[in-house]
């Protein structure tokens, strides 16, 4: 039987009849590492000063849930759960995105909330828009999900998406699409923009609430944008 690395992680070892894992009777611990000095450009992006996200214990009660938006035509379940959402090198400025998810009737954060994460590449493409060449089963490109820890923390990163026209005279701004779900609370399906993209004023489907600015930050000699992006959820309701 072939087996996809990916595949393999998800239960393919129980697929092939191979029984629980057990490490070797003669296996060693993993010594601690030490610094990075062999790696530089990673000590460089982790000293990087970033905005901070305060950890804020509970939400002002003027606090709304955050509004809803489209789920677009291009959303796909089973993508992985990985801390970048675009491949490695890809074109594009690189972008870093964090936030914490909240309940609107705690105020408190949610651990342990799945957003599903997707966009467009830098050339306003979804890996999924064109019906004649469709993603291969189980690739998954400029897509992740991503789980908040228990102080209902959230961090990903990837490229600024490109816009792209629905339209003859019609275009999407930049947006990131978010599907967030927390058991307990109902389902929010909605989109993040960016301050100053110059389609924002006539897309039809943008709300005002779900725009944030971009700030620049230093890395490695370049750099980024990053963005703080809080989401409320309302809870579910009983039936």
């Amino acid at each position: 039987m072939s087996l996809s690395r990916r595949e393999l992680f998800r239960g393919g070892l129980a697929a092939t009849g191979v029984g629980a894992l057990t490490l070797r009777a003669d296996a060693l611990p993993t010594l601690p590492s030490g610094t990075l000095t062999h790696y530089p450009e990673f000590q460089v992006l982790a000293d990087a000063p970033l905005p901070f996200v305060a950890p804020a214990v509970q939400l002002p009660a003027s606090t709304k849930p955050t509004e809803d938006n489209i789920l677009g035509p291009y959303f796909r379940e089973g993508a992985p759960f990985r801390a970048k959402v675009t491949p490695p090198l890809v074109k594009g400025t690189t972008m870093l995105i964090r936030g914490r998810v909240w309940g609107f009737d705690t105020k408190k954060p949610l651990a342990n909330a799945v957003l599903d994460i997707w966009q467009a590449d830098a050339n306003g493409r979804y890996d999924n828009d064109d019906p004649k060449n469709p993603p291969a089963k189980g690739v998954y490109v400029n897509r992740a999900r991503v789980l908040t820890d228990e102080t209902g923390y959230y961090e990903y990163e990837t490229i600024h998406p490109g816009a792209y026209k629905t339209g003859p005279d019609t275009w999407r701004p930049a947006h990131i699409h978010y599907l967030v779900r927390k058991a307990g609370y109902a389902n929010l399906v909605t989109q993040l923009y960016f301050k100053g993209d110059k389609f924002n004023d006539k897309d039809q489907f943008i709300k005002a609430s779900l725009i944030i600015t971009l700030e620049q930050a230093k890395v490695a000699g370049g750099t980024i944008e990053t963005g703080v992006f809080d989401v409320v959820l309302a809870a579910a309701q009983k039936k």
